[in-house]
């Protein structure tokens, strides 16, 4: 019998290993009871969120918005009653029709929570009629917040919604889309899990091997995102939470859990093939492989933290989810799952099912690459024997994919990211076709003060005077207890988001008056959340340079590397944000995909999507790093390094990208627009990632570097000594010069 190996631990990793192996068992009843717990704390949670959240909460055309909704309620109605006249009467001006028009308008103004109704029969306005003389609408203001809104939708819409004698009555307006994309989205969620679930069940068993084994990876993902829905919940006491964010906690808890579980279980099965007992295998596993995991973690919490400079809640709420759905997946890979290793042992291997197709042929032990790893070997010789070709091949291509996004246009949120059979949807296309004037387009004016009718009509004449404005509504006066209020509606050529819109909106602020103004519509929170997330842009991107820079000199010790770092993962995104644009905003495919392109992509999208694919960029490339630095440690022989180093992570990167792409197309399922731009979009990403820029543009950019690649100055040298951190032990190696060495190859 061979001797089963002890090796020595250092202090602080001793005492990780007893703190998590003392009592197993115990730690993983007290995990499964605060698993339990979460569930009762996070249930219901997603009936707390909001569908909105895009809008700068600081800018004017928030302030005016609000100020508008309290003061002049019907100039901004929220829920739009779309009355049809049956077939068989005279139209909307049928004696019949407009009855049972007024009856319905006098219902909607006696519900609780509504104020502001107004209809075409009662204002005899055109806009409020479409042109074919076939419909007409009821507008209203629901009260309230966004849930508020909701709720109160929710309690009356069965008493508005389909026939009524001679008129059919259909909900739109934005708290009807609203409504709609919620529903939507809790609905896609589940449907995503259904499909995520046993897919990712099925390849981590064609990757492990053991039923046992693929399955540990699933509970520390179920942890995950139990734990994030319960902090979720938590923050929707204080704070706007977006529902879009669950999904979010779905794709990153089943994918984080996957990446971490697969580098930990497949570093444990290699200890325990080389003789350690269990117990051991996992302190060791915890010093290498857990560094490892605690420097990723840290790297994708940074990326997806950047969000928390912007000011829209929508792009917050990804950060609360991301960082929390991050950390608890680290935590329980690092606490649960060496416990349940340590109580596993050999077990973990149990129930080999591709014993099945292996027909008695011999499996292979745990530490050997086998015939994928001699594969990547080879591919990884070949690279670096031709490192400029593949180096110049391979930017230049990712760049070319990138080219498209040269051209985006940037758009708000509106109902056509709803399905084309979407109720609301429905009903705001046919207003959009059928009615002259849309009543939610333009530009409002909300005056301040106590100005004569003289200066209020000059300034009339003024706005009524600029390049693109059609016609000017008001003003319309109002008197509170909080002084005298006075709005005006702008109406812009064009569509209410359009460029005309956006450069009329800087127009109509410049206009002088003799009174304080304040401009919104959706144009003016477009341009308003522009300038929002332009402000907060720089010091976002610094945070995760900065910390990317620093968490990877502390695991490598390298000058360079960081660097190679922040500029291959960035490189890594280019075909994410040119397919982005060819596809969602210029609508190609969107038939096959079964979308609505708007011809613009949201705001806020694109940052959100940086900030995810980045750090999930940022995990790889620590899974990579580590193994090629801990080779390098090892043996002093940089070449051999990087192909050793792809050899034996390469197939989990492959993996590990791969199941996430499945979890993320899963999300990308989805029937609202930005939730399947934002799972697509990452899954290719993540592709991307790991199978150009790990397999190729790595080993090449590395062997063009050489053993510059590992230089630091003296100073860093000795601070990374004291404070870094690495995969491995290191092996002693001849010194390095302070000087940067002499590249190989060049």
């Amino acid at each position: 019998m061979s001797e089963v190996k002890k090796p020595p631990s250092s202090g602080a990793d001793a005492g990780w290993t007893r703190f998590v192996t003392a009592r197993p068992r115990l730690t993983l009843l007290l995990a499964l009871l605060v698993t339990a717990l979460a569930v009762v704390a996070g249930g219901g949670v997603a009936d707390r969120m909001g569908s909105g959240g895009w809008e700068d909460p600081g800018a004017q055309s928030t302030y005016a918005t609000k100020a508008l909704e309290r003061e002049f309620p019907q100039s901004e109605p929220n829920l739009l009653l779309l009355v049809d006249a049956a077939a068989g009467t005279g139209g909307v001006d049928d004696p019949a029709v407009a009855a049972e028009a007024e009856r319905l308008t006098a219902a909607l103004a006696a519900e609780r929570g509504v104020v502001g109704v107004g209809s075409y029969w009662h204002a005899q306005l055109p806009a409020l009629r479409s042109e074919d003389g076939r419909q007409a609408l009821v507008v209203a203001r629901v009260q309230g917040d966004e849930k508020t809104a909701t709720e109160t939708l929710e309690r009356m819409a069965p008493r508005y919604e389909g026939a009524h004698g001679p008129v059919r009555v259909s909900l739109g307006g934005p708290v009807a889309v609203q409504r709609e994309v919620t529903r939507t989205i809790q609905e896609d969620l589940l449907r995503a899990e259904l499909i995520a679930l046993p897919v990712t069940l099925v390849l981590l068993v064609l990757v492990f091997g053991s039923a046992v084994a693929a399955l540990l990876p699933l509970g520390v993902g179920v942890v995950a995102i139990l734990g994030t829905n319960a902090v979720l919940r938590g923050l929707t006491e204080v704070t706007d939470v977006s529902v879009f964010a669950q999904n979010l906690t779905t794709a990153l808890g089943l994918g984080l859990a996957v990446d971490y579980a697969l580098f930990i279980v497949r570093r444990f099965r290699e200890e325990l093939a080389a003789g350690h007992d269990p117990v051991a295998a996992v302190g060791v596993t915890l010093r290498t492989a857990g560094r490892t995991v605690l420097f990723s973690a840290l790297t994708v919490a940074v990326s997806l933290s950047a969000m928390l400079f912007f000011p829209m809640y929508f792009l917050r709420s990804f950060a609360y989810a991301g960082v929390a759905v991050v950390l608890l997946a680290a935590a329980a890979a690092l606490i649960l799952l060496p416990a349940a290793l340590v109580l596993l042992g050999n077990r973990v291997n149990a129930l080999d099912l591709r014993a099945l197709w292996r027909r008695g042929r011999p499996r292979a032990a745990a530490t050997e690459p086998g015939e994928t790893g001699r594969r990547r070997r080879w591919t990884a010789a070949l690279v670096m024997r031709r490192a400029p070709v593949f180096a110049v091949a391979t930017t230049v291509g990712l760049l070319l994919l990138g080219l498209p996004f040269a051209g985006v246009k940037f758009g708000t949120v509106d109902d056509r990211q709803l399905p084309k059979d979407a109720p609301s949807h429905m009903v705001q296309e046919q207003i959009r076709d059928g009615f002259p004037n849309s009543p939610d387009g333009g530009l409002t004016v909300l005056a301040e003060g106590a100005p004569g009718p003289e200066s209020l009509m000059a300034y009339r004449d003024r706005l009524a005077a600029l390049p693109g404005v059609t016609r000017v509504d008001g003003p319309i006066s109002s008197a509170t207890e909080g002084g005298r209020y006075t709005s005006f509606s702008v109406s812009v050529e064009g569509e209410a988001v359009g460029e005309t819109a956006r450069e009329l909106v800087d127009d109509v602020r410049a206009v002088d008056a003799d009174f304080k103004t304040s401009v919104t519509g959706q144009a003016a929170v477009l341009v308003d959340a522009q300038q929002a997330i332009a402000g907060a842009l720089p010091a976002a991107a610094a945070l995760v340079v900065l910390a990317t820079l620093l968490l990877v000199f502390l695991l490598t010790g390298s000058l360079l590397i960081p660097l190679q770092a922040v500029l291959l993962n960035a490189l890594s995104l280019t075909a994410m944000f040119g397919a982005v644009v060819w596809v969602f905003q210029e609508g190609n495919l969107s038939g096959l995909l079964a979308f609505t392109a708007t011809g613009d992509i949201e705001t806020t999208l694109p940052v959100l999507m940086f900030c995810i694919a980045f750090g999930l960029s940022m995990d790889y490339g620590v899974f990579l790093i580590s193994r090629i630095k801990e080779e390098y440690d090892r043996t002093g022989d940089h070449e051999s390094a990087v192909r050793t180093g792809l050899a034996r992570t390469g197939g989990l990167i492959t993996a590990a990208a791969v199941i996430l792409a499945v979890v993320m197309v899963a999300i990308g399922t989805s029937r609202v627009t930005n939730t399947k731009m934002l799972g697509l979009g990452i899954a290719l990403a993540v592709l991307m990632d790991a199978m150009v820029v790990r397999s190729l543009l790595v080993p090449a950019v590395m062997k063009l570097t050489g053993r510059a690649t590992w230089w630091a100055p003296a100073p860093l040298r000795r601070l990374h000594e004291r404070f870094g951190l690495s995969e491995g032990e290191s092996a002693p190696r001849t010194p390095e010069p302070d000087r940067i060495p002499v590249a190989a190859g060049t």
